[in-house]
């Protein structure tokens, strides 16, 4: 039996500092912006990314996508 892959969508998951901890080490949160098109590219959500927490309290430390696939039998 086949398995068919079929891209779905993207998430955009971003890392950002919160504050540091009573050891000193940095408080680390994540949030994530679901249905991101497929043909957007890598570099036009990183940007946008930026562009996002350029207008935030709390520093950016991570960009990451996330592509789902819809897996299904022959």
């Amino acid at each position: 039996m086949a398995v068919i892959a079929s891209n779905k969508d993207s998430v955009l998951v971003v890392t950002f500092e919160t504050g540091v901890t009573p050891q000193g080490s940095a408080k680390l949160s994540q949030r994530s912006f679901p249905n991101v098109k497929l043909i957007a590219t890598d570099e036009d959500i990183y940007n946008i990314a930026v562009a996002i927490y350029e207008l935030q309290e709390y520093p950016l430390r991570g960009v990451r996508r996330d592509n789902r696939v819809d897996l299904a039998s022959d």
